[in-house]
């Protein structure tokens, strides 16, 4: 592919990225407004554009073996991790801006947890089969994740049980 193509291609990625995510948080500020129409429109429009982000990594060759997503995906973690989430909970810290801080120490505090989670999918691959886990619970307010049953407080932001989302 070339240069400029791949660049405006990665930056389609993101921009719809971003505005997927936008949506669904708008959504859900509109149900919590009892704007149930407005929070349907912002779900079908997140859906769209989070089509179009699928349809452009697609196009980058962005999508693999669940071996080799695996490892784009640790490597993800791995920079946020070690390079990225550091360097802004630093400025943030810095600047005196708390909420952007804390923010960001939860967000590192749950990338760490993802990182091991798929360093243990990737072990189970090269084993030659698939994790062999539990449920899945992720907070609803920090996005701590873990496989099993909750604590009963998140132990990054100390949300209750109650508040963690299931996947089984």
């Amino acid at each position: 592919m070339k240069k400029m193509t791949k660049e405006n291609l990665s930056a389609a990625f993101a921009g719809e990225s971003q505005a997927h995510m936008r949506y669904l948080v708008f959504a859900a500020k509109a149900e919590e407004e009892k704007k149930p129409n407005v929070a349907r429109l912002f779900r079908a429009a997140s859906l769209s554009e989070q089509r179009h982000a699928t349809n452009h990594l697609r196009a980058l060759d962005g999508v693999k073996a669940t071996g080799d997503n695996l490892q784009a995906a640790l490597g993800g973690e791995t920079f946020e991790i070690d390079e990225m989430y550091p360097s802004y909970v630093e400025v943030a810290q810095s600047q005196g801006e708390a909420q952007a801080r804390t923010s960001m120490e939860a967000a590192l505090a749950a990338e760490k947890v993802h990182a091991q989670l798929f360093g243990q999918a990737i072990q189970a691959l090269v084993s030659g089969g698939d994790l062999k886990i539990a449920d899945i619970y992720v907070c609803s307010h920090c996005g701590f994740t873990m496989i099993g049953t909750p604590p009963d407080k998140c132990p990054i932001c100390n949300t209750p049980r109650e508040k963690f989302d299931r996947f089984q």
